[in-house]
């Protein structure tokens, strides 16, 4: 992939990550599977509404390109927040959320360290 082609490659990451990581959200706050699996933590429900709110506007600001980085670092916090709950309450399936956070870090790092397109000399 040559460097003009990476901006392209991150923007449809972005996006597709950030509608992803939304339709999840969504899922996860709206769904009655979603709700019994998560009462076996013996946690309170608002607390599965909390969280999955501040995944949808994380992912909501990860898609819009003026606020990006706050929604990267919005992403980030609350992916590695469920991926701690997840592993305190011994389910280890967190593969999905991990890549999910190394997705969003890998735009973030475009967004902050951009790549020149001058050619080495």
């Amino acid at each position: 992939m040559t460097k003009k082609g990476l901006p392209a490659a991150l923007s449809l990451l972005r996006w597709v990550l950030g509608l992803v990581i939304l339709a999840e959200s969504l899922r996860f706050a709206f769904s009655h599977a979603a709700a019994r699996a998560f009462a076996g933590t013996g946690l309170p429900d608002f607390i599965r509404l909390a969280l999955a709110l501040a995944e949808i506007v994380a992912a909501l600001l990860f898609l819009i390109p003026r606020a990006t980085r706050v929604g990267g670092w919005s992403l980030i916090v609350v992916l590695a927040f469920a991926v701690l709950l997840h592993l305190l309450h011994a389910w280890y399936d967190v593969g999905a959320l991990v890549v999910y956070a190394a997705a969003t870090w890998a735009v973030m790092a475009a967004k902050l360290w951009p790549i020149s397109n001058e050619e080495p000399t």
